[in-house]
Formats: C-alpha cells, sequence, structure tokens
C-alpha cells in the first residue's frame, strides 16, 4: 500500500518532467559559423584600430617631415636678413629654391614689419600673406590657412628683431597643402588596400581553420548515423586528442544503453513467464467451467500483480540509475514513508534517529520505494515499535531499520529476498517488497541483508547506499 502511494507519486513527477523536457533540443545554429563570425569580427575590429592608429602615426610622420623642410627655410630666410639703408629687410643672398622665382608655384616667404611694406617672394605676385598681429610668435608657429581660394596653406612664421632694428619683422614661409594632401591620400589608400587583403586573408585562414579543426566532429556525425542505422555499434574513429575523452564517453552511453535494452528484454521475458503459468490456469479454469472460478482469478490475479509491481519498480530504477542528477537526502524521504506508514499502523511507534544531512546517489523515488517496503514490513510484522538509524561508513550511508517482533532465524533470511516468499502467510502482502528493495539497491551498487536487532529482539534490515557530497 504505502509502495502504491510512491509509485503514484513517482508517476507524476516523471510527466511533469517529460512536459518540461518537451521543448528542449532546439538547434542553436552552426559552430563553424560562430567560430568565423568570432574570428572575423575580432579580426575587423582589431585590424580597424590598427589601421586608425597607424593612419594617425604615419601622417604625423609626413606631416613632421613637410613642416621640417619649411622650418628649414624660415631658418635660411632668418640667417641671411639684415637691415637695408633705409631700414628694411633684405637678403644678403638668395633663397635656393627655384619655385619662390615662380608665380603661384605654391611655396612662398613673406617678411614684414609695422610701418614698412612686406617683402614678399616674387611667386605671392600679387598676392600677400595675411599677417595676424593679435600675438606674438617668439617661437615657431605652424598653422594651416585657407586665404587663397582653392589653395590651402601651410604655414609656418616666427617674430624676428635683427640687429640695428626696432622692429620687430615677422618671417613667414607658407607651401602649398596639396602635395601633403597627397601624399596623406596616397598613404591611405595602401593601407585600406594592405589591410583589407590581410582581413580577407586572415578571415579566409580562419574559416579554413574552423572548417580543419571542426572536421572530426562531422567524422563523428558520420559514425553516430552508421550506429543508427545498425551499421556499427561503436564509434572506433581515431581521433584527437581533444574529442577523444567525448567519444570514449558516447561509446559508454552506447554500452550503457545496451545493457539497458538488454536487462529490458530479459525482464520483459521474466514477466511474461511469470504470467504465462496464472494465466494458464485461469483459462483452464475458465473453459473447464470450474465452480472455484472466482478463488482461482482472484488469486492467480494477486500473483499477476505482485509480479507486475516487481518488474515495475526494477525497470524504473534500472531507467533512472544513469542519471547525473541521482542524488537524495534520506531524512526527508525517511519523514515522508514515516507520515504514511502511521497513517496505515496507527498503532505501531516508528522513532527515526541518526545523520539528518546524510544524502545518497538514489533518485528520490527509488528510495521511497525501498524505505516504503523496509518499514512497512518492519510495522506489519513487529509488535509496535519500529527504530530507523541513518549513518554514514565507509563512502556509504547505512540505514537500520529495527522491529520488536519475533524475528526470523538466520537460515531462513535470506529466502525472502527471493520472489513471493513470505514467512507470514496470514497477513496481508504480495511476498515482493524485499525482492524489490534487493534490486533496486543493487541497481545503485547498494546492497541490503538482514539481521538480528539488539535492541529491539525483532529483524534488522540494513540497507548500505552510496553516499553523495
Amino acid at each position: 500500500m504505502v509502495a502504491n502511494w510512491f509509485r503514484l507519486m513517482t508517476f507524476r513527477r516523471m510527466r511533469v518532467g517529460r512536459n518540461a523536457g518537451a521543448t528542449r533540443g532546439a538547434s542553436t545554429g552552426s559552430l563553424t559559423r560562430r567560430i568565423i563570425g568570432v574570428a572575423a569580427l575580432w579580426i575587423l575590429v582589431l585590424l580597424l584600430g590598427g589601421g586608425l592608429g597607424l593612419d594617425r602615426v604615419l601622417r604625423a610622420a609626413i606631416t613632421r617631415n613637410f613642416d621640417a623642410q619649411l622650418e628649414y627655410v624660415l631658418t635660411a630666410m632668418i640667417a641671411s636678413a639684415e637691415i637695408g639703408p633705409d631700414g628694411e629687410v633684405r637678403f644678403n643672398r638668395p633663397l635656393g629654391d627655384q619655385r619662390f622665382l615662380e608665380p603661384y608655384s605654391g611655396l612662398y616667404w613673406q617678411v614684414s614689419g609695422r610701418g614698412f611694406d612686406p617683402f614678399r617672394s616674387r611667386s605671392l605676385w600679387d598676392r600677400a600673406l595675411t599677417v595676424n598681429t593679435a600675438h606674438r610668435d617668439r617661437a615657431i608657429h605652424v598653422y594651416d590657412s585657407k586665404e587663397f581660394p582653392q589653395d590651402p596653406l601651410r604655414v609656418l612664421e616666427r617674430d624676428i628683431r635683427l640687429p640695428d632694428s626696432g622692429v620687430d619683422w615677422r618671417f613667414q614661409v607658407a607651401q602649398s597643402r596639396a602635395g601633403l594632401n597627397e601624399q596623406i591620400a596616397i598613404l591611405r589608400r595602401t593601407l585600406v588596400r594592405s589591410f583589407a587583403a590581410l582581413g580577407l586573408g586572415l578571415i579566409i585562414m580562419s574559416a579554413l581553420q574552423a572548417t580543419y579543426g571542426l572536421w572530426p566532429l562531422r567524422k563523428i556525425r558520420r559514425e553516430i548515423s552508421a550506429v543508427r542505422t545498425g551499421h556499427i555499434s561503436r564509434v572506433d574513429e581515431r581521433l584527437p586528442d581533444e574529442i577523444a575523452p567525448m567519444v570514449e564517453e558516447l561509446n559508454d552511453l552506447l554500452a550503457h544503453n545496451e545493457k539497458q535494452a538488454d536487462e529490458a528484454r530479459r525482464h520483459a521475458g521474466n514477466l511474461a513467464h511469470a504470467l504465462k503459468t496464472p494465466l494458464t490456469v485461469i483459462m483452464n479454469e475458465a473453459t473447464g467451467d470450474s465452480d472455484d472460478l472466482k478463488a482461482t482469478v482472484i488469486r492467480e490475479a494477486t500473483t499477476m500483480r505482485r509480479q507486475v509491481d516487481h518488474h515495475l519498480a526494477r525497470a524504473r530504477a534500472v531507467g533512472r540509475r544513469g542519471s547525473a542528477q541521482s542524488r537524495s537526502e534520506v531524512w526527508p524521504s525517511l519523514k515522508a514513508v514515516e507520515r504514511a506508514v502511521s497513517r496505515l499502523y496507527r498503532q505501531v511507534t516508528i522513532d527515526l534517529a541518526g545523520d539528518k544531512e546524510a544524502a545518497v546517489h538514489v533518485e528520490r523515488q527509488d528510495l521511497d520505494e525501498m524505505l516504503g517496503n523496509l518499514i512497512e514490513n518492519a510495522a506489519k510484522y513487529g509488535q509496535g515499535r519500529v527504530f530507523v538509524t541513518v549513518s554514514r561508513e565507509a563512502g556509504f550511508v547505512e540505514i537500520e531499520v529495527e522491529d520488536d517482533g519475533p524475528g526470523i532465524p538466520a537460515t531462513q533470511r535470506n529466502t525472502l529476498f527471493e520472489r513471493g516468499a513470505r514467512l507470514d502467510t496470514g497477513k496481508p502482502g504480495t511476498g515482493l517488497g524485499l525482492a524489490i528493495v534487493r534490486d533496486v539497491s543493487e541497481i545503485y551498487e547498494g546492497t541490503v541483508s538482514l539481521e538480528e536487532s539488539e535492541d529491539l529482539g525483532g529483524l534488522n534490515a540494513r540497507l548500505r547506499l552510496p553516499i553523495a557530497p
């Protein structure tokens, strides 16, 4: 009865689990595309950042070289300048660049002083450089100017007071930015083309690397397809070290599934064999118009029901034992069983003691099934006292269920684990409770044994299950 109650709860939990897992398994896209996409994005970010940084550095270097040439001309102007008889500035030697003599050549110089007409290069022709008197330039001042339409200039200027002169003279040298801008444009085109080719090459290399690196996974997919179609039973392809552990786990899973299938076939055969005899008896009684047909049907149906209960319990445990979440706390399960048994056997006192934090590597439904059978047997065949103790020992959790009944002789204890074995036929039962406990505990690599209770004098059922952290 207690076992039936726990089976109902198990069925409800399994149905909820199936409904919750129905939405799983959707594909999240191609792993190859993910790797290539991430690599391409990272390559583009790095190349863009590196390209912008390199463009800034090279542009500054070209501009500094351009300014250095103008500064050289400005220094030559100052070095060759002197004051003439009328106080005006003149050069004691001509500047060497021929472009200063060609009108609108793009290279200009000018010397300006308050009260004097500007002294200009012939290349300026009918134009003059703008002089901003709002500031003084004791050091070299560099700036860009758009004072000539369609001819932006790069200007260097400096204020100098020459010997024998009371006037501050502003020396200016200017050059068209066309050459500088063209150099910068060539540099940028080279950078863009080079970085585009580099980026494309890196993305192609990443694609090849991802395709080649993930190729073993395609081999595994083909092997798994061959396993599914029955051409092979294991994935035996030699694979890289990183994937080999996954293949080993896959092969272990296949072996586990084969073992489960073999167990399922064996138990189906056992169940069919167990049901064949009762069905034959019922058929014979029915066809022979026996007078005790009703009693025969009830008796044989009871036999079939306990066989079905036994095989269902074992099949559920086999199906759940591979679960990575097979962890259950012992104390909550004991409390639930104690409440259920106390409602059925109100005259029985059940005492629980021991480790309240112990947990085992067993599914909660199977733990409830085993504890329910042991405690119900103790309450049924005892004299009113049941004592349950929980302890830990050497990697196992021991659960002792003691009663104050008459006990069982040592020579007959092992027979109780056989299907349908009962020593007291005067009380209701199927005779499969201990067999279920033994089979389920063995599935989880545990044990169950029957001993004599030192405290209560009856039977002591000792259940040992693997401990869970």
